[in-house]
């Protein structure tokens, strides 16, 4: 049995360096074709014994991040080991974060931490999911496939057909970024109506055998988000998510106590005291740590404890499955995975090996580590491209 101080000199971390990539998809919609973009960073971590991890964080302003990586996080890493990943992820907190900031900071520690894990997995000989505790061999997954620029025959023809496929849980969006732009001027209070509209179009569409939750990206106020959420009161909606601007916890834990559905929120947070917040506050249904977004694989373990400890549900929101779909597969208090249409799209211009749902389930990988391959040379033709500003989430 080789020793433990061999195995962590095996993973000494020799080189990191962030990769920052503007990447364009083309999604098929009903009728046609949508062009749209997403924002990402790849950290690629070469350690002493040739093996190389790779992390990757998204939905931010990719040039920053991967600056506070390359400039300032790397040379906190080099001649560590990659085993070690409780000690550099504390070190990257009081370097980055040292008086509870979260931003890019949180994405540069996601990205990191991911690598480290799986680093480690890759080393020890296991997939990630197994090393974080192995309670499920496939996750269930729902499809996000409802975007602000559908319109309502395009929505309910979509939802038709992700549920052909096999899909029984669908999410679409609401509120399109309704606080973000009332200098148009565009009343809140008609963007609902058109919400609700919107809503039960999918609904009548699909049936009542279908789950179907909504997303407001964080867009709506107290008021409006509990006027939308009364409307839709027997449209049997799965959950409510982020429906409201900066994930107050005061006013959710208000939302919650009147709302016809559960609220679900938490995946763009960046330090687990935010979620000690909406535990305390008694603010949610579903708590929604993302891997990628969350400080990586280190704290959503901590968050998925405190969840548990508290009898909250966990859920994979904000995309990224590949990643997120270790935690909860991982975990006994795992749960679902987002599988979001344009996020895939970006993820399989990037990697080799992901694994593809059947019948609203993903199977994880055996393979040690994550599982999945970036191809480099694609990156490397990715990162020549120009960048654009495409940062904003679906």
């Amino acid at each position: 049995m080789q020793h433990a101080g061999d195995l962590a000199q095996d993973l000494a971390i020799e080189r990191v360096q962030a990769i920052p990539l503007n990447i364009e998809v083309a999604m098929p919609v009903p009728g046609g074709e949508k062009r749209s973009s997403l924002s990402c960073v790849l950290v690629r971590i070469d350690t002493a014994c040739g093996l190389t991890g790779c992390g990757f964080t998204a939905i931010t302003e990719e040039e920053a991040v991967g600056a506070t990586i390359n400039e300032i996080a790397a040379a906190a890493l080099i001649g560590e080991s990659a085993l070690d990943t409780e000690k550099l992820w504390e070190r990257l907190y009081w370097l980055l974060t040292p008086r509870g900031q979260s931003g890019y900071a949180a994405h540069a520690m996601a990205a990191i931490d991911i690598a480290l894990w799986d680093l480690k997995a890759q080393r020890l000989g296991l997939p990630l999911w197994r090393l974080l505790g192995g309670a499920r061999p496939r996750v269930p997954v729902y499809a996000t496939f409802g975007f602000n620029f559908l319109d309502r025959e395009q929505l309910a023809e979509a939802a038709s057909q992700w549920a052909a496929r096999g899909f029984r849980r669908l999410k679409m969006t609401v509120g399109n970024h309704g606080l973000q732009r009332r200098d148009e001027p565009r009343p809140l209070s008609e963007l609902i109506r058109e919400d609700e509209a919107r809503v039960r179009a999918v609904r009548a569409r699909v049936g009542a055998d279908v789950e179907l939750c909504i997303d407001a990206n964080c867009s709506l106020d107290p008021y409006h988000a509990r006027l939308l959420a009364a409307r839709l009161a027997d449209c049997d909606i799965a959950f409510f998510e982020e429906p409201l601007t900066q994930n107050d916890a005061r006013a959710l834990a208000g939302l919650r106590r009147r709302a016809p559905m559960p609220l679900a929120a938490g995946q763009n947070e960046g330090l687990a005291a935010r979620f000690a917040d909406f535990f305390q506050h008694d603010a949610l249904d579903i708590a929604q740590p993302n891997v990628a977004i969350t400080g990586g694989y280190t704290q959503c373990l901590r968050i998925a404890g405190m969840a548990q400890a508290n009898n909250v549900a966990i859920a994979n929101g904000g995309a990224w499955p590949f990643h997120n779909m270790h935690l909860h597969a991982g975990l006994a208090h795992g749960g679902f995975i987002e599988y979001h249409t344009v996020a895939v799209r970006v993820c399989e211009q990037i990697f080799d090996g992901l694994p593809e749902p059947e019948a609203g389930w993903l199977a994880l990988p055996e393979r040690p580590g994550l599982g999945f391959t970036p191809d480099w040379a694609r990156v490397r033709e990715l990162a020549r491209r120009p960048l654009s500003r495409g940062h904003g989430k679906h």
